[in-house]
């Protein structure tokens, strides 16, 4: 009877710890989810390089090998005279032609800086860029919605990863809590060890390698669980989390069973040595 109430115990604190590394591995999975969206965000600003009515092949040639090796460029489109025609009569429902006589629309390129160059003075270091070539006519894109952004993100960033490590300060405390009340129910044991004059190490081995064994089984069972929501969430619903990557999908599985780890061992270490430290009087009044 005693024995499996020690198991059931056990297992109590294998589901507990499992919980909260599934809340852990969340903060994670909602973390990388939020920084893929500011990087779509960020490379989603659009510079249009209008070019002269005079920039022929070569020129465009030349510019494209510049965006090329340029890093601080993700994507760029080449937009022609009758393809923005095309799309101004589509939108606005006029075409100039009708009562111009010709096209007013200029070729341009539609280019997509990288999220690292997305910062409004690097932006404004291409825009110099770009307007100095002899082939470039002007260049538009949103200042107002880069400043606007970059404060946004700047001040969303701040308020998530203070969430996240009040998150994390919680989940530590739950398995902290929920593994002393698993080696309370052994402190006399501890206490019978050390009285025969076993040292500390060895009293503390078989709670430090049982509990460290329960955070990573916990660990496996919490991205198996993680692993079903995201596949259900991205998949059946539609709702795109963060990008299943290689090295997202390991940043996600290293932070789970690293904390399941160093958590479940740490906690160990000190709930045993409290009760190691502890007199025999002591034992019967907590």
């Amino acid at each position: 009877m005693r024995k499996h109430r020690f198991r059931n115990s056990y297992f109590i604190s294998a589901v507990s710890v499992t919980l909260v590394l599934c809340l852990i591995g969340l903060e994670s999975v909602l973390l990388l989810s939020a920084g893929a969206l500011l990087t779509r965000m960020r490379e989603n600003i659009t510079l249009t390089v209008v070019l002269t009515e005079e920039a022929d092949s070569t020129q465009c040639a030349r510019l494209e090998r510049m965006l090329d090796v340029n890093e601080g460029y993700s994507s760029y489109r080449y937009v022609s005279k009758e393809d923005a025609l095309h799309e101004h009569i589509t939108s606005l429902g006029e075409d100039p032609t009708a009562f111009l006589g010709y096209n007013p629309l200029s070729a341009s390129y539609e280019i997509h800086p990288s999220d690292a160059y997305s910062h409004p003075d690097s932006l404004a270091v291409m825009v110099s860029k770009l307007e100095s070539l002899p082939y470039v006519s002007q260049v538009i894109y949103p200042h107002d919605l880069a400043d606007l952004m970059n404060r946004n993100v700047h001040d969303f960033s701040f308020i998530l990863l203070g969430a996240a490590l009040l998150l994390l300060l919680v989940s530590m405390v739950l398995i902290v809590n929920t593994i002393r009340l698993q080696i309370y129910a052994k402190r006399f044991l501890i206490n019978t060890m050390t009285l025969v004059g076993a040292t500390s190490w060895v009293t503390r081995r078989p709670f430090v390698l049982r509990n460290v064994l329960i955070g990573f089984l916990s660990g496996i069972a919490a991205l198996a669980v993680l692993s079903g929501m995201v596949y259900y969430v991205q998949f059946r619903m539609g709702l795109l989390l963060m990008p299943l990557t290689w090295q997202n999908i390991a940043i996600v599985c290293g932070i789970v069973l690293c904390s399941g780890l160093l958590i479940t061992l740490f906690a160990s270490l000190i709930a045993t040595g409290k009760y190691i430290r502890m007199d025999n009087n002591s034992l019967y009044e907590i």
